[in-house]
């Protein structure tokens, strides 16, 4: 019983982080402006990088949190450290409903304009396979205050796993949290346009904040009944 509660903390934080839009609008973002000037491989060459550079940048996170967990707290978080967790996850949840997307139409999201100019600026700037690389990379980064919570509560779960259990656990997270990328990926593979993907997530931007606020708080209600409650 014990492994499956880890399991599905593990699951269901990769999935809320997959919730997040900043770096699907940042590969839609890079798709459309490669695709003005590059021919077809070109741009799947560079989308490919930058789907590489954001599963490379959660991998290592999903470690190093770990890794900080084992050797600063001995392993898995005592309790009052969980309730604190749960404190903010609840918060992020209010937050997500409240501003993650900025009022009015479209998709704008919550990060400052300056560095949503600045990812705008080097997502159409992108010419090598390098440079989208790192795109993903930075793209993480500027998810990490929803993101960095996630990490926590995931690599606290993955170190109750056995040790042969826990390195296939940061590869399970990582995949649920690329999926809406790789989703996008074979869409537009499959001849779905830019425009109708980003039309499609204007069109659903309530339901989708509603899906990630109501994730943040599940996870914490989960880790309350589980962890602190059990």
């Amino acid at each position: 019983m014990d492994w499956a509660v880890s399991v599905a903390v593990i699951v269901l934080a990769a999935l809320i982080n997959a919730t997040l839009q900043l770096g699907i609008g940042c590969l839609l973002l890079l798709y459309h402006a490669s695709s003005q000037k590059h021919i077809r491989a070109k741009t799947r060459s560079l989308a490919g990088s930058y789907v590489a550079g954001v599963g490379i940048m959660v991998f290592l996170s999903i470690c190093a949190i770990a890794l900080i967990l084992l050797r600063f707290y001995g392993g898995a978080l005592e309790k009052i450290w969980l309730l604190v967790l749960v404190i903010l996850l609840a918060t992020l949840a209010f937050a997500v409903w409240l501003f993650y997307y900025r009022w009015g139409k479209g998709v704008e999201l919550w990060i400052p304009k300056v560095v949503a100019k600045f990812i705008d600026a080097r997502a159409r700037a992108t010419e090598s396979n390098t440079e989208a690389f790192a795109l993903g990379i930075m793209t993480c980064f500027a998810e990490l205050p929803f993101l960095l919570i996630l990490l926590v509560v995931a690599g606290n779960s993955i170190l109750e796993l056995n040790a042969e259990w826990q390195l296939l656990a940061v590869v399970l997270f990582t995949l649920l949290s690329m999926l809406p990328l790789i989703l996008v990926r074979m869409l537009v593979r499959r001849g779905k346009t830019i425009a109708g993907i980003q039309h499609w997530r204007s069109q659903h931007k309530n339901f989708l904040k509603i899906l990630s606020g109501t994730g943040f708080l599940v996870l914490g209600l989960f880790i309350l009944v589980f962890y602190l409650l059990d």
